[in-house]
């Protein structure tokens, strides 16, 4: 498959994702916190729908984390665009050449990703960041999807403990891998799967997990030090 045939792939997926209202609950919510709006955002429209993936097409390393924040990827549009986790993300992507600046304020920020793509296991924001286990079956036929058009992946870096669940079901699907039993989360857990990519796992840059210091930025970078060394990536 050509570059023009996986940007062609990963479009209609993105017009399909973005106007998707399966899930009733998680629609109420998405589209209520859009117009209640928190304070410091009075000011802004928001995005209030779900949240396709971004990044370069020709990745090797996918970042797969839980789901949009009310105030963050849902008002932004853009996953890990304007909240406290990719405040702490973005810096260690941009030191590692992934990321092309540091700072993830907007979708026109002019940010761009090199050899990566971001994207979650649920596309909408989830009341209290628990989306549950129908919704991410729901949104898994999207996951498959954007796993296989994402033709050179190598490392898959999954942000906590929900995402590194929701990755090992695809694989399920996939037939990749034929159980589940083995593969128990961890911080900078490493796992070769039978189709050549490589699972890795890092506690998800929560404001609850960064701010507590269970997990710091050298943790963090330590994982995707590793994913660069995997998949073979050299600086922007």
């Amino acid at each position: 498959m050509d570059k023009h045939s996986i940007n062609t792939e990963l479009a209609i997926l993105e017009s399909e994702v973005v106007s998707c209202r399966r899930c009733p609950r998680l629609v109420e919510y998405r589209e209520r916190i859009g117009f209640e709006k928190r304070r410091a955002y009075l000011d802004c429209e928001y995005w209030a729908r779900p949240v396709p993936g971004f990044g370069d097409p020709q990745a090797r390393v996918l970042v797969f984390g839980l789901a949009p924040g009310a105030h963050g990827s849902n008002r932004t549009g853009r996953p890990f665009t304007g909240d406290a986790s990719g405040k702490f993300m973005f810096p260690v992507l941009h030191r590692l050449g992934f990321a092309s600046q540091p700072d993830a304020t907007s979708r026109d920020d002019g940010m761009s990703l090199h050899d990566m793509w971001i994207t979650a296991a649920v596309r909408c924001a989830p009341p209290d960041n628990k989306p549950l286990p129908l919704e991410i079956a729901t949104c898994a036929g999207y996951t498959d999807r954007e796993l296989t058009a994402l033709k050179n992946l190598k490392v898959v870096v999954a942000l906590g403990k929900i995402a590194f669940d929701a990755y090992i079901d695809a694989l399920l699907r996939q037939t990749a891998i034929a159980r589940k039993t083995g593969y128990l989360f961890g911080h900078a857990a490493e796992y070769p799967m039978p189709n050549g990519i490589t699972l890795l796992a890092s506690y998800h840059p929560s404001n609850q997990n960064t701010a507590t210091g269970r997990l710091t930025s050298t943790m963090f970078e330590g994982v995707f030090v590793r994913a660069r060394a995997l998949a073979g990536t050299s600086k922007a």
